[in-house]
């Protein structure tokens, strides 16, 4: 019996290892960092709507919900995708001036992409107009850039200090799950306007 188990352990850790070297591989590497934003985001928004059920701010978990904030997982994993190999290409090493200037540019030219991208693809679905996505920026974008300060620069000097390349985007969404769960809440929060409107 302890044979068999011994056996069966060994055929799942190179399973594992042959689908790890596949899926962080050039070839498939997009797809994969793809997954991995879509599925975060969902789990996400999913901890997000747990919590709104529990503390009775929400009847019911909001399917449609989750699957725009994959959506925008979807959109905002291509863009980071892109960015950190943009990044890499342009600044190969890994001194502390390097890493500094990457988490600079990150923080100032990446950062509000994300936040823009993430708007307009949640305006896109949520079929609103052009006047209430720029309402909305207005309201919520400054609150989650915010928050990106609190978070990102050391966990981007981590990142590219550390980190291999093709673990970045792994290693970002896995710090990102608690930001996540806050965007979405900054998302979906209610206005107090519409709190009595209820």
């Amino acid at each position: 019996m302890a044979g068999r188990v011994g056996v069966l352990w060994k055929q799942i850790v190179r399973s594992a290892d042959r689908f790890h070297q596949a899926a962080f591989s050039p070839k498939f590497l997009l797809y994969t960092n793809i997954g991995i934003s879509v599925g975060l985001s969902m789990v996400g928004d999913t901890m997000e709507q747990s919590y709104e059920r529990f503390i009775g701010e929400l009847p019911e978990w909001n399917r449609i919900r989750t699957l725009r904030m994959g959506i925008s997982g979807f959109t905002v994993g291509v863009v980071c995708h892109y960015w950190y190999q943009y990044l890499d290409y342009l600044f190969p090493k890994r001194t502390f001036k390097v890493v500094v200037i990457k988490i600079l540019l990150d923080q100032f030219i990446c950062s509000p992409l994300y936040i823009a991208v993430f708007f307009l693809t949640m305006a896109l679905l949520e079929d609103n107009s052009w006047e209430e996505l720029q309402q909305e920026i207005r309201e919520k974008a400054l609150i989650l850039y915010a928050a990106e300060w609190t978070v990102w620069p050391l966990a981007q000097f981590i990142n590219f200090l550390l980190i291999k390349p093709q673990y970045r985007v792994f290693y970002d969404n896995t710090i990102s799950l608690g930001y996540d769960v806050f965007t979405s809440q900054i998302k979906y929060r209610k206005k107090p306007d519409q709190e009595e409107k209820k």
